[in-house]
């Protein structure tokens, strides 16, 4: 497999070497790329970090069909996007260090910023994707600027702001599988001062997959239904107010979501045991359900920054406020009875699982105060102060019908706080050398307490119980960016980042409430930035080392029916990244993005419980009785190869361009879990998107196809009761179109 995608890598590669040295127009250039990733506008090229970036064009190709957060996913290099919960709970892996966890308090090595506020409980970070400007992705710690737990990178995000020009746009798409995609913004001056602009999205999914109740159980026919499963339905919104003056500038934000869908849907029994091949059972449009599949999200926020000019100095200010409640329900076996409940199926189900959990109350407050000079200056400096707070309220239920009455609840309670002071300077050594430094000091607490007021199965309750941990750290980078010569930079980059301690207590069917230490990292990067050609060709490469000490782990067990938390002495990586645009001729243009990730897992003592699901375990034998040890093990969820190429070609007519747009992303094989086995394994990936419209200065009309090849792939599973699976989304088609006032 691995020889098989570098072997489609090359081949892309010389592809793209051959268009670079091939005759084009001197004319041609490509585009400046500003971006915020140090907290000031500059260009991509002049910025010492691994990154990428997707403009908003980029982006409304690929999420075209109501795509949530996960068509990030491969996108550009070293970034994965998935989830085992649905719309609302994406789970972010840069250079393969990520988070498996599920738990609805997790912590994540990877933050997400959304318009320069921090979404760090997982349910808020699937908030949809519209009228946004850029993403931003920063690989490696950023430990100075945006500091906890930002040890892999951050994904920054923002929207279109409010301008004086008038501005505005409304796009209307449908496809298959009763698709459709509404989205409107409009903007502009209110007088000299004020300006405003609000955006909207209403997206909708019809149920296309069917439940077959009867098949297992002939008294389930009324369960049976041809529209059962994985329809939604979305609201969001964004309105923004700004007052720009000589002096002093505001930026006012309120935004909010409304989701009704379903939860993701788990499959009974349909990996081949001894493989990770599909049972000849298996009909992805198909499932035989006796529970109920269910999932809402509502979210609201807001955000003010505010920013002062001096005379040589900015004091720039952004509070921040977000709430979420959520509820998701889902029939965890993926299946109907069980080996007591005489029917059982498809497969042997030792027991059901109809769990839900839920968010009944949450609230997150920040408060960022920064001061920088003027960028124009030879040493340019910036300090700030950070506080965050938030509290959230984690309902569990566990039923054993398909009603309301559930037989199972505990309540997890956690407030966490954290504050920290930060400062960067850089600092221009020549004409050609520019030396950057920052630290920052973060000091963090948690809060916790968790009970079982009604026990599943009977047997006693878990008494309330209180945990409490804290850490503060002291984190930061050093870089050093040396200019050859117009066209080309080099640099070197140290960063040292941290994720504060995490607690995780899933009392709903367990006694154990298990804590993580903090943990850290230490990066080494070196980079080349270049832009060749006659400014045709921008081609930005690094290479990187890391090492994690003391990486905080999610142990889940089908065995012991637990996930728990765990330290892992160390963790090892190393890896290369480009990326790669190419203006071929006037109308061609072509990007190219691979990179290469190697985790490794170095702890000869840690030993983890394996499936419960009947799996053939790769593993040797561990330290204690039942488990198994992960040393040497790959990260999970953590591909070596992945790749992505787009090639966009528009044809001048009288009045517009037609276009044609193909894009592919390919991904290597991975473990999901931290054992490894032989049916809870995917295999590489190959997926294609197609793109045709016609496109003028005021309108839009397109054709679009994802997943275009129709692959059907195993992406990840639920080892603690049989084998049952997640797959891929399916084959989409559609039409949009774009009008522009």
């Amino acid at each position: 497999m691995k020889k098989k995608g570098f072997g489609r890598l090359a081949a892309a590669s010389v592809f793209l070497g051959t268009l670079c040295v091939s005759g084009v127009q001197a004319e041609i250039v490509l585009e400046e790329i500003v971006v915020t990733a140090t907290k000031r506008a500059e260009n991509i090229q002049d910025v010492p970090i691994s990154m990428s970036v997707m403009s908003q064009e980029q982006m409304d190709s690929v999420r075209a069909g109501g795509k949530d957060i996960r068509f990030l996913s491969s996108k550009v290099p070293s970034l994965i996007v998935e989830s085992d919960f649905g719309r609302i709970f994406p789970r972010f892996y840069i250079r393969g260090v990520g988070n498996t966890d599920f738990d609805q308090n997790a912590s994540q090595p990877v933050s997400l910023i959304y318009d320069e506020v921090v979404y760090e409980n997982p349910m808020l970070k699937g908030f949809p994707i519209f009228d946004v400007e850029r993403i931003e992705i920063l690989r490696g710690p950023q430990g100075t600027l945006f500091g906890r737990n930002t040890p892999a990178g951050i994904v920054k995000i923002d929207s279109v702001k409010p301008s004086q020009d008038f501005d505005a746009y409304v796009k209307l798409g449908v496809g298959n599988l009763d698709v459709t995609d509404f989205e409107a913004a409009i903007g502009g001056a209110l007088n000299d001062n004020w300006s405003a602009r609000a955006s909207f999205l209403h997206q909708t999914r019809g149920d296309w997959v069917a439940n077959d109740a009867s098949a297992i159980d002939p008294g389930l026919a009324d369960l049976d239904d041809p529209n059962f499963l994985e329809g939604h339905t979305e609201w969001a919104y964004r309105l923004q107010l700004a007052y720009d003056s000589e002096d002093f500038s505001a930026l006012f934000n309120v935004h909010g979501r409304d989701l009704d869908g379903t939860a993701t849907l788990f499959r009974a029994n349909i990996i081949t045991p001894g493989t990770n091949d599909f049972e000849s059972f298996f009909d992805p449009k198909v499932v035989n359900f006796d529970g109920r599949n269910e999932q809402t999200a509502e979210a609201f926020g807001v955000t003010a920054k505010l920013v002062w000019e001096f005379e040589n100095t900015t004091l720039t200010s952004v509070t921040g406020y977000e709430m979420v409640e959520t509820f998701s329900r889902a029939d965890v076996e993926g299946g109907i009875g069980c080996s007591f409940c005489g029917v059982m199926g498809p497969g042997f189900i030792p027991f059901p699982a109809q769990t839900a959990d839920g968010i009944p109350d949450h609230s997150q407050f920040t408060q960022e105060l920064r001061i920088n000079n003027d960028a124009t200056e030879r040493l340019r400096w910036q300090a700030g102060v950070f506080y965050f707070d938030e509290h959230l309220v984690v309902d569990s239920f566990n039923y054993s019908d398909r009603s309301d009455a559930f037989d199972g609840f505990a309540q997890q309670v956690q407030d966490t706080s954290a504050w920290a002071v930060f400062g960067q300077l850089e600092y221009d050594m020549s004409d050609r050398m520019v030396v950057t430094a920052g630290l920052r000091y973060s000091d963090d607490s948690k809060d916790y307490s968790a009970e079982r007021s009604v026990t599943p199965f009977g047997g006693a309750n878990f008494p309330l119980t209180f945990v409490t941990v804290s850490d503060s750290q002291v984190s930061g980078d050093l870089s050093l960016n040396y200019t050859i010569n117009d066209d080309v930079s080099v640099y070197g980059r140290y960063a040292h980042g941290f994720r504060a301690p995490s607690i995780q207590g899933r009392v709903l069917f367990s006694d154990a409430i298990t804590t993580a230490d903090s943990e850290t990292i230490d990066s080494f990067e070196i980079g080349v930035k270049s832009q060749l050609m006659d400014n045709r060709l921008r081609l930005n490469a690094a290479v990187y080392t890391l090492e994690i000490s003391d990486q905080q782990l999610t142990a889940g067990s089908g065995v012991a029916n637990a996930n728990v938390l765990i330290n892992a002495a160390s963790t090892t990586g190393s890896g290369v990244e480009v990326d790669a645009e190419l203006a071929a001729t006037e109308n061609l243009m072509l990007s190219l993005g691979v990179s290469y990730n190697q985790t490794e897992i170095d702890d000869p003592a840690l030993s983890v419980l394996p499936c419960g699901a009947g799996c053939t375990v790769l593993d040797p034998a561990g330290s204690f009785p039942g488990s198994v040890s992960i040393d040497g093990n790959d990260l999970p969820r953590a591909p070596e190869w992945m790749y992505n190429f787009v090639a966009r070609y528009n044809m001048p007519l009288a009045n517009g361009d037609l276009y044609f747009q193909t894009d592919w992303v390919y991904r290597s094989e991975f473990s999901m879990f931290l054992y490894d086995s032989a049916e809870f394994h995917a295999d590489s990936f190959l997926e294609g998107g197609l793109n045709i419209g016609y496109v003028t200065e005021r309108w839009e009309v397109g054709l679009y196809g994802r997943n275009i090849t129709d692959e059907l792939k195993l992406i990840a599973a639920i080892d603690f009761n049989n084998l049952e699976g997640i797959i891929n989304e399916q084959f989409t088609y559609g039409i949009e179109a774009t009008f522009r006032f």
